[in-house]
């Protein structure tokens, strides 16, 4: 139940006490939706297949399928989404998603599988209902920084306890799912209580941010017939940057355990905290960024230097001039880097930037639903085309692909808005677009 004078609070405070709540609220949120997604990736499912598939793999490419076509018809529930319905509807998905655990779990294998399709089909809504709480205001790119590092820590932590569950308690790989997502179901509902009590954007925000509306399927389309240059050049290298970010995240058990560092689930939490707080170094000069110009080719050249850094680390990796779990650790770092201003800045400062009837949420989902169908791709080229090299010699190959194809991606994506927004507005001088936050 909504308790309105927590949301008059929120209307008169000043803005560090407003972020810090809403921080908290959002990311530990979606921290707890990953506790129904990802927890299943930290069992092996050893000595399974099907139809020559690695069982492990079937079930990714399983829940991804539902995950990527929930993406789809975010598009449009996203973008189309009452205020007043988001907190009800993110409870409502997160527990259809376990009771598809309870089914996986009580199933045999292979039939199972179709219930980590039911159970990722809801998720992938979770993060633009939980995004649109925060689009639109002075301090978006803090509450999004805030926000994005909950999936770059949480993937970790819930691997973490899945292994726990399996090692220390003897829950099976196909239990462990569903006991994991019973730990967080009461924090869950804690905190999606308190996203429900933000306030909208008040008139400040909508003047530097431009107001954001549920937008109509003529919307979305007029929206995307007008920016569909640059926007299908971003959507393509965002294919290509979730497809490993996701062999990352989905391998990582894998991975460390042929670099060494296998032997203790810690190792899957410790490996992403670091990443986590060097996103939220690199993002914070982001924030004090007023002018939206500026600030989206800031961005453009951030995300570049992510997907550079990965191919620098990874040689000294193979010369052995960087140690194998710091590696792991920069290599995150590097994909992160570029994925995270996708989930929270990018598209944020591109509608406030050309001022049209917009939201972020729409954009962030027409990005998403192709990135993992990159991600579908991905595995089974590793299965097929490339069965006989090990999981980690094929995660450092990716580390040189991604720069070159995802280069030439952001480049023209440069190109293209520099070109556009030269024909409407005179480029801004960077002195004064800089300001201290508030």
């Amino acid at each position: 139940m909504r308790n309105e004078r927590i949301t008059r609070w929120l209307e008169q405070t000043n803005g560090t006490a407003f972020s810090l709540f809403a921080v908290v609220a959002a990311f530990s949120t979606y921290f707890c939706m990953y506790a129904f997604r990802k927890p299943f990736t930290a069992g092996l499912f050893a000595d399974q297949s099907l139809w020559g598939i690695d069982f492990k793999i079937v079930l990714i490419i399983a829940q991804v399928f539902g995950y990527t076509l929930s993406k789809f018809i975010g598009i449009k529930v996203v973008s189309e989404m009452r205020p007043g319905r988001r907190a009800g509807a993110i409870l409502g998905l997160i527990g259809l998603a376990q009771l598809a655990l309870l089914l996986f779990a009580i199933t045999p294998p292979p039939y199972n599988a179709v219930f980590l399709f039911a159970n990722g089909l809801p998720l992938g809504m979770i993060w633009g209902l939980v995004f649109s709480f925060l689009e639109g205001r002075r301090f978006t790119e803090v509450l999004g920084v805030g926000l994005a590092s909950s999936f770059i820590v949480s993937s970790g932590v819930v691997k973490a306890t899945g292994r726990y569950l399996i090692d220390t308690w003897g829950v099976t790989e196909f239990w462990m799912p569903f006991a994991v997502g019973l730990v967080f179901a009461g924090p869950l509902v804690f905190f999606v209580w308190m996203l429900q009590h933000l306030p909208p954007p008040n008139a400040e925000d909508i003047a530097r941010r431009t107001e954001r509306v549920p937008m109509s399927g003529a919307d979305r389309m007029a929206y995307f017939k007008a920016m569909a240059g640059g926007l299908s050049l971003l959507v393509v290298f965002h294919m290509i940057l979730t497809a490993f970010r996701d062999f990352r995240d989905n391998f990582a058990v894998e991975i460390l355990s042929e670099i060494g560092y296998g032997d203790r689930a810690a190792y899957l939490a410790q490996s992403e905290i670091p990443v986590a707080i060097g996103v939220l170094a690199a993002m914070a000069f982001l924030v004090r960024i007023r002018s939206n110009r500026v600030a989206f080719d800031v961005v453009h050249a951030v995300m570049l230097a992510g997907i550079l850094l990965g191919a620098l680390v990874t040689f000294g990796f193979q010369r052995g001039w960087i140690p194998p779990f710091t590696w792991f650790i920069l290599v995150g770092l590097s994909l992160y880097l570029a994925y995270v201003p996708f989930q929270c800045i990018l598209f944020d400062r591109m509608v406030a930037l050309f001022e049209r009837k917009a939201n972020a949420g729409f954009l962030i989902y027409i990005a998403d639903a192709t990135g993992y169908l990159g991600s579908v791709l991905v595995m089974l080229y590793k299965n097929f085309g490339a069965g006989s090299m090990s999981w980690l010699d094929f995660f450092v190959r990716s580390n040189y692909f991604l720069p070159v194809a995802g280069a030439l991606m952001l480049v023209g994506s440069y190109l293209y808005y520099a070109r556009a927004l030269r024909q409407l507005r005179p480029a801004p001088a960077f002195a004064g677009a800089v300001e201290p936050v508030a």
